[in-house]
């Protein structure tokens, strides 16, 4: 008979709550898939969805890691990029020229960070809490460098599909440096790229006002 402590039957029975707890997490967050972003796909077709964008910057992270301005921690990078977007399966994509709704964005993605986060176990709670609220602050080198990562993808799908939505939306290049304002803090290699492999020819092109 079990003196101290709990019995083999109580461990099982917290750690199968535990287990549901994040099961129910993981099943949640599949709505991210329904969270349609502004940026086409490369067919020019379709626009990508949360999920499809979280996916593309962790590879790109990895492969673009060694033009970070800092040395980073790769993983929490990628963990960054995989989660900081998961808040908008409450609160919406907040479009990045979208001057009104950046207006309440920050308190409605932190109510959201509130609500889904609670979900899963204390101690993975924290953990992913803490990733999403270092993100948004943008001072560490992960952070800074997972920005870049989701600034950079961006303008790539933009200039493979010949600046597309920036056509249709008659975009102008104020608003795309205003927007990537920062950029360079993560990787200054990678925004001198943006500039000239894509931000460039799509103003050369007559797809990006001047």
């Amino acid at each position: 008979m079990e003196k101290n402590g709990k019995g083999n039957a109580a461990i099982a029975s917290d750690g199968h709550a535990e287990l549901a707890r994040i099961i129910e997490f993981c099943t949640e967050i599949d709505k991210q898939k329904f969270i349609r972003r502004h940026t086409y796909l490369t067919d020019g077709v379709r626009l990508e969805n949360d999920a499809e964008h979280a996916w593309h910057l962790a590879v790109m992270a990895i492969l673009l890691s060694d033009y970070a301005n800092e040395k980073i921690d790769l993983l929490k990078v990628v963990s960054m990029v995989l989660i900081h977007d998961l808040v908008e399966i409450y609160a919406g994509d907040t479009f990045a020229y979208d001057e009104e709704g950046k207006l309440t964005q920050k308190a409605r993605e932190s109510a959201a960070a509130d609500r889904l986060f609670s979900m899963l176990p204390d101690k993975m709670a924290v953990k992913m809490r803490g990733l999403w609220e270092e993100f948004e602050a943008w001072k560490t080198p992960e952070a800074k460098f997972a920005h870049t990562m989701d600034n950079f993808q961006p303008m790539m799908l933009q200039a493979a599909t010949d600046g597309k939505s920036w056509q249709e939306d008659g975009r102008t290049l104020a608003e795309v440096l205003g927007r990537n304002s920062r950029t360079a803090e993560g990787s200054e290699i990678l925004w001198e790229y943006a500039k000239s492999e894509f931000i460039s020819k799509q103003i050369a092109k007559g797809h990006l006002k001047e």
